[in-house]
């Protein structure tokens, strides 16, 4: 698909930094596994989240630009994700959140990137709701890691993650019960929950799901 395409298939509308508390979003970790909402505790509010899901034009076809997390993070270490974090409040939306979280974490340039919409709003269980900002990124970039966040930044082809073959189902123990959740092993990376959860958006909206 062109850039023109892909644009045209994306939301259009920036949704709110601070998401009300009852703004709970139609797609997230919960789509495979709708019975663990009863472990989420009433009431909950989510705390607001932008990552960027940067397309790059590579020869033969774009590509979608993904991080691994250092091994020592608290959080998710060592998974595969966007750039991106919580929104602070200095920041006065969701695309300046993932701007300044993709040149905290990788050292990206806000003047190389296009933004040209947005996937759905997603909600992880761990209680983010998260704006997935797309933006092409110029194809000149070298990323400059973070070493205390960013132990690897890598690529996959989008025609590879947008194929149906590809977008695995898998399951795990948690809590006791059978957790299913999305996955897209490519090479030696493992993408899976919440990152693979918005590239399975991504398709949807590209008629590639």
């Amino acid at each position: 698909m062109t850039r023109a395409e892909i644009a045209a298939r994306l939301r259009h509308r920036l949704e709110p930094s601070e998401p009300a508390p009852a703004d709970i979003p139609a797609v997230g970790d919960f789509d495979l596994n709708p019975e663990m909402r009863d472990l989420v505790p009433a009431g909950r509010l989510l705390r607001p989240a932008a990552v960027l899901v940067p397309l790059v034009e590579r020869a033969p076809g774009l590509t979608v630009l993904l991080t691994r997390r250092t091994d020592h993070l608290k959080n998710h270490a060592g998974q595969v994700s966007f750039p991106g974090g919580r929104i602070e409040p200095g920041d006065p939306d969701p695309v300046a959140a993932a701007l300044r979280e993709a040149q905290e974490e990788i050292g990206l340039d806000r003047a190389l990137v296009s933004v040209a919409g947005f996937l759905d709003p997603y909600e992880t269980s761990t209680g983010f709701h998260v704006t997935p900002v797309v933006g092409f990124l110029d194809s000149g970039f070298t990323p400059v890691p973070d070493p205390n966040e960013v132990a690897e930044v890598f690529e996959v082809p989008l025609d590879f993650l947008m194929d149906p073959a590809n977008q695995q189902r898998h399951s795990r123990e948690y809590m006791g019960v059978q957790r299913f959740f999305y996955a897209m092993p490519y090479g030696s990376h493992y993408i899976w929950g919440a990152t693979a959860g918005m590239l399975m958006n991504m398709a949807r909206r590209l008629g590639r799901a």
